[in-house]
């Protein structure tokens, strides 16, 4: 058995075992939210929850792999693969408004929902087809991908915003039913909300913490069944090789990883490792058209037991007098402007946030030692770190809240943009003791010196525990501040310009690998990273009182 061959099989094993870790660490947190909110929460929270659960494990396939995976399929550069994919992600979040809107007129977020699912499902399963260049075009390759993901965005528009929307109104509903008991019984109701949307938000992330796992196995066991083994920059000195634009130590640097290989097989060896490598991630998105499908029978099975916003609110409105209306529309006017406002901050939190598919998934494949795991595997930090702190997070601020001293939901979104700085800020006293260069400077460093000046996995562990905090006080509180400031008869819409706040962040996340690239020292990237979130909280901390008065 050849060293390439231990090589591969040690990596797959402590794949594995990784995940099996994890997956004993997470499921007795499952155990712990079915019972939060089974005991303390509307009944139909499980229900949507588990939906919105299979969805984002087959979104998250994909999303974890999928800026290596351009450059790693056409050979395109990092900026270029992080612009498609910010455009991409940007889709995805703005066309949850005209999903909201569609929901809202037809007075049906069920059946919106429902197609959402399955226009997903076909994009992965486009996604899922490897064809590869004809004739040296990858013309009809990247036209596939192109529509695959269009595809993708389009469906999750029809789906996220509005299985959000409902969740807002099972808490409506919550409220309703607590209020006939009395004051205390609806106090006591208002301060779930934001807690079973973080128990909502956990349940994304189980199927976050699994999905990157499945394309690296998929990846290294097709790879082992051709003879081959995973190595991160091997992709990119193939295309270099097979495109004749090798530069610097990109030649010798070739020849170490591919010792044994002739001078004249490496174009062959090239070519086939390009094509294995890719038809193996292709593979895994399989799996994202099965979780489609596991959350669409799901939500088939439980959508009789969800309200629906819009008839709920048609019997509602209908009780209105025009005296009634007029004396709603000044507040309903401050209740947008303080949506505004805080969606104004939500685009820099998110543009800050999603660097974890851009910009830090290029950090972790090149400046971090991943020799033992693979670089995608990393972005499960998150989604763990999601479930394990939720419980203490809100336990914090329950007993807060029993002691008089509860943190209203600006307040929190205004310590997670600090909390959020404190990530980059600890990046920048990383990048400043390895003096990193620009990424492009670095990759053309020698083997052995790119591999001593690697950094550790524990790095990004602690990056990720800060903007996982950040996250947990920001984005399902975001949602729960949305719910509750929302005019009763724009809930889906309120809820997609949420997520377009989200989108406007996203489309300039490219800038993070832009910069990453070509910034002289690496620290500047994560300064601008930092600042931005500095000046968001400060807006924020200045806009405090106006808020919490009209949320009050």
């Amino acid at each position: 058995m050849s060293l390439l061959s231990i090589s591969s099989m040690w990596q797959t094993n402590r794949t594995l075992f990784v995940l099996i870790c994890v997956l004993i660490i997470v499921i007795p947190f499952m155990v712990y939210y079915l019972i939060q909110a089974k005991k303390y929460h509307p009944k139909g929270l499980i229900a949507a929850a588990l939906s919105n659960m299979g969805e984002r494990f087959g979104y998250y396939i994909m999303n974890a792999v999928l800026v290596l995976f351009i450059c790693s399929k056409f050979g395109i550069k990092d900026d270029v693969s992080g612009i498609i994919f910010a455009v991409f992600y940007f889709l995805i979040y703005v066309l949850a408004l005209p999903g909201g809107i569609i929901a809202d007129r037809t007075q049906n977020y069920k059946k919106t929902i429902i197609w959402g699912i399955i226009v997903m499902a076909l994009g992965y399963g486009v996604l899922s087809i490897p064809v590869f260049a004809v004739n040296n075009s990858m013309t009809i390759a990247l036209v596939l991908a192109i529509v695959a993901l269009v595809l993708i965005a389009c469906g999750n528009g029809l789906f996220k915003g509005n299985l959000q929307a409902i969740v807002g109104q099972l808490y409506d509903d919550f409220e309703a039913e607590a209020a006939k008991k009395g004051p205390e019984a609806l106090a006591e109701a208002k301060s779930r909300r934001d807690s079973g949307f973080q128990i909502f938000y956990v349940f994304i992330n189980i199927g976050g913490v699994i999905a990157p796992f499945v394309a690296p196995l998929f990846r290294s066991w097709y790879l082992k069944t051709r003879g081959l083994f995973y190595n991160a920059d091997l992709p990119r000195l193939c295309h270099k090789f097979v495109q004749g634009t090798m530069e610097g130590n990109d030649l010798s640097n070739l020849e170490k990883l591919t010792s044994g290989v002739g001078a004249d097989q490496l174009s062959g060896y090239c070519s086939n490792y390009l094509e294995v490598y890719n038809t193996g991630v292709h593979y895994s998105f399989i799996a994202s058209v099965a979780a489609m499908v596991i959350s669409l029978l799901i939500f088939l099975a439980v959508k009789n037991r969800l309200p629906n916003p819009v008839r709920k609110e048609k019997a509602q409105v209908q009780d209105y007098s025009l005296e009634e209306r007029q004396s709603m529309a000044k507040e309903i006017k401050q209740r947008m402007y303080a949506l505004y406002a805080v969606l104004g901050i939500a685009v820099f939190f998110w543009f800050s946030f999603h660097q974890n598919a851009q910009s830090l998934s290029i950090f972790a494949r090149d400046f971090v030692d991943t020799s033992a795991i693979a670089p995608e595997i990393l972005q499960c930090i998150n989604p763990f770190f999601v479930i394990v702190l939720t419980p203490i997070i809100m336990l914090l601020f329950a007993r807060l809240a029993t002691k008089g001293r509860e943190v209203s939901t600006p307040r929190k979104i205004a310590i997670g943009m600090f909390i959020a700085a404190c990530a980059y800020i600890f990046l920048i006293v990383v990048a400043s003791i390895h003096n990193y260069p620009s990424g492009d400077v670095f990759k053309g460093f020698e083997e052995g010196v790119k591999a001593s000046m690697k950094a550790s996995p524990m790095v990004l562990i602690v990056t990720y525990f800060f903007l996982t905090v950040a996250e947990l006080l920001i984005s399902p509180l975001g949602l729960s501040f949305v719910s509750k400031i929302a005019p009763r008869h724009m809930v889906g819409i309120c809820q997609g310009l949420w997520l377009s706040a989200t989108a406007i962040g996203n489309l300039f996340i490219f800038l993070g690998v832009k910069m990453l690239n070509s910034f002289p020292h690496q620290w500047m990237t994560w300064g601008v990273f930092a600042l931005f979130c500095l000046i968001s909280m400060g807006i924020m901390i200045g806009m405090l009182k106006w808020l919490e008065k009209i949320t009050a």
